[in-house]
C-alpha cells in the first residue's frame, strides 16, 4: 500500500506542472466559445407618422410629455393623495417586491458564473469487523477539508441564462412602472368621480329647491281656485322623481371615497372627513402636449416590458440548445484525514483529489430538441405579444384623443343648453303666475332643466377624465430617463 501512494505521488509531482500550465489555456479555450441560440435584435416596429385623429387647437405636439401632469389641474388635494398613494398603495408595493425578487434571480443565475468553494469537516468513530480481514478496532477519524467547482460555460448556458435574467429583471421593473402609472390614474379618476358626484348632488339639491317653491306656488293657486288639484299632483311627482335620484347619488359618492382609501392603503372610511367636503370639479389646462407615435415605444412602459420578455425568452432559447452539446466542469478538493488529532495536519495527513468531468447527452429520444422547439414557439408567442402591445397602445390613444376632443365640443353644447333650460324654468313660472301659460309648460322645464343640468355636470368629469385617459394612455406620469424620480420610497405617511 504504501509503494502505490509513493508511486502515485511520484507520477502526480511529474505531471502536475505540465497540467499547471494547460489548463488554464484548454478553460480559456472552451470559455470563449460562442454562446448557443439566437441573438437577440430588437423588433423593427412600424409606427404612423401622426396620429389618425385631427388634433384641435388645444392640442399640440412635443417631443417630452409633462412629467407630473396631474400638477395641471391645480388641485394641491389631487396632488397630495397621488403622493400617498406612490407611498402606501399596497399593488405597486406588491410591484416592487417582485422587483426585488427579479433582482435576486438575476443574482443567482451570475453567481453560476464563478466556481463554488465548500467547507467541510467530518468526525465519524468507527469500528472494523474482525471476521473481515479487520483488526476488530475501534478509532476516530477527523476530516476537514474544502471542495471547488466550476462549470466551465462551453456553449453559453450560463451566459444565456444571465441574459435571461437581466431581461426579466428589466420587464418586472416597466411593470413597476406601469402599475405606478396606472396607479396614479386611476387615482385621479376616482378623485374626479367624487368630485363629479358632488357636482350632481349639488345640481338635484337646486332643482328640488327650485321644484319646492313651484309646488308651494300650485297648491296656493289650488287654494284660491286659479289651479287644478291635477297641478298639485304632478308637481309633487316631479318633486318626488327628484328626490329619489339623491340616495344612488350618496350610495357612489360613498363607494368612490371607500375606494380612494383603498387605493392609498387605508381602510374604507378613512377619508370620508376629507373628501366629503364638496369642491368643484377640477378642470385640465385649456392645452394639452402629446408626443409622436413612435414615442409609444419609449414612453409606454407596457410595450417596453413586452420588449425585455421577448429578450428573455430569446435567450431561453439558447440554454435550452446549449443541452444539446457537452457540459465540462472542473472539480477539485483538498483536505486532511487522521485518526490522531496530534498529527492532523502534518503533510502526510493531507488528501486531494481534481479532475475534469465532461457530460453529454448523446441520446434523449430528441426530447432536448423538442424542447428547444417549445422555447422558440413561446418566443414567437412573446413577438405576437409584443406587436399587440403596440397595436393597443395606439388604439387607446386614438381612442383618449378623440374622446378628448369630442367630450370639449359636448361640454360646450351642454353649457349652452342649461343656460337656456335656467331661462326657460325662469320665464315659464313667471308666465305662469300671470296665468299665461298652463303649468304643463312649468313641469316640461323643469324636467328638462334638472335632466340638463345633470348632464352638465357628468360632461365635467368626463371631460376632466379624458384628460386623464390621454396621459395614461400615453405613459405620462414617468421619464424614461430617470425611472426612479416620480416613484418616492415606500414608507409608512400620515394624510393630514
Amino acid at each position: 500500500m504504501d509503494r502505490t501512494r509513493r508511486h502515485f505521488r511520484i507520477c502526480l509531482t511529474r505531471t502536475m506542472p505540465r497540467l499547471t500550465v494547460l489548463l488554464p489555456v484548454l478553460v480559456f479555450f472552451l470559455a470563449g466559445c460562442a454562446a448557443v441560440g439566437p441573438d437577440y435584435t430588437p423588433p423593427q416596429t412600424d409606427m404612423p407618422s401622426a396620429w389618425h385623429t385631427p388634433l384641435d387647437p388645444a392640442l399640440e405636439t412635443r417631443e417630452h410629455l409633462v412629467l407630473e401632469w396631474w400638477k395641471l389641474y391645480n388641485d394641491p388635494l389631487l396632488t397630495r393623495l397621488i403622493t400617498e398613494a406612490a407611498t402606501g398603495n399596497l399593488g405597486l408595493k406588491e410591484a416592487v417586491a417582485r422587483v426585488d425578487e427579479a433582482r435576486a434571480q438575476l443574482g443567482i443565475a451570475l453567481g453560476e458564473e464563478v466556481p463554488s468553494l465548500d467547507a467541510d469537516a467530518g468526525i465519524t468513530r468507527y469500528r472494523t469487523s474482525k471476521n473481515n480481514y479487520g483488526l476488530g478496532k475501534t478509532d476516530t477519524l477527523y476530516a476537514p477539508g474544502v471542495s471547488a467547482s466550476w462549470e466551465v460555460d462551453l456553449f453559453g448556458r450560463i451566459r444565456r441564462s444571465v441574459e435571461a435574467a437581466g431581461a426579466e429583471f428589466q420587464a418586472t421593473r416597466e411593470d413597476r412602472t406601469d402599475v405606478m402609472i396606472s396607479l396614479y390614474a386611476q387615482v385621479a379618476r376616482t378623485y374626479l368621480n367624487i368630485r363629479t358626484y358632488q357636482a350632481r348632488l349639488a345640481a338635484a339639491d337646486a332643482n328640488i329647491a327650485s321644484q319646492k317653491q313651484v309646488l308651494g306656488l300650485t297648491r296656493s293657486k289650488f287654494k284660491y281656485g286659479l289651479a287644478t288639484s291635477l297641478d298639485v299632483a304632478q308637481a309633487e311627482r316631479v318633486l318626488a322623481s327628484s328626490e329619489a335620484t339623491i340616495p344612488p347619488l350618496r350610495i357612489e359618492l360613498s363607494k368612490s371615497i371607500n375606494t380612494m382609501a383603498v387605493l392609498l392603503g387605508r381602510q374604507p372610511g378613512a377619508l370620508y372627513d376629507t373628501l366629503s367636503i364638496p369642491k368643484d370639479i377640477p378642470l385640465p389646462p385649456q392645452k394639452a402636449t402629446l408626443g409622436m407615435p413612435a414615442d409609444l415605444l419609449r414612453q409606454r412602459p407596457d410595450i417596453r416590458r413586452a420588449e425585455r420578455q421577448l429578450a428573455a425568452q430569446t435567450a431561453r432559447i439558447g440554454v435550452a440548445k446549449a443541452d444539446l452539446y457537452p457540459s465540462l466542469s472542473l472539480t477539485g478538493s483538498f483536505g486532511y484525514e487522521s485518526v490522531n488529532t496530534n498529527d492532523l495536519f502534518e503533510p502526510a495527513s493531507n488528501v486531494f483529489a481534481f479532475g475534469p468531468s465532461l457530460r453529454w447527452n448523446i441520446f434523449s429520444a430528441n426530447r432536448i430538441r423538442n424542447r428547444v422547439k417549445a422555447q422558440d414557439a413561446v418566443a414567437r408567442q412573446y413577438m405576437l405579444r409584443y406587436e399587440s402591445t403596440v397595436l393597443n397602445a395606439l388604439n387607446e390613444v386614438e381612442n383618449a384623443l378623440r374622446a378628448y376632443i369630442e367630450d370639449r365640443v359636448r361640454l360646450e353644447a351642454l353649457s349652452r343648453a342649461v343656460d337656456a333650460a335656467r331661462r326657460s324654468v325662469t320665464l315659464s313660472t313667471q308666465l305662469y303666475k300671470q296665468g299665461l301659460v298652463n303649468f304643463q309648460d312649468v313641469l316640461d322645464a323643469q324636467r328638462d332643466q334638472f335632466s340638463l343640468e345633470n348632464e352638465l355636470a357628468s360632461a365635467r368629469g368626463s371631460s376632466a377624465a379624458n384628460f386623464v385617459n390621454l396621459y395614461a394612455a400615453l405613459g405620462g406620469g414617468w421619464n424614461p430617463d430617470d425611472p426612479e424620480a416620480l416613484l418616492p420610497t415606500l414608507k409608512e405617511t400620515v394624510f393630514e
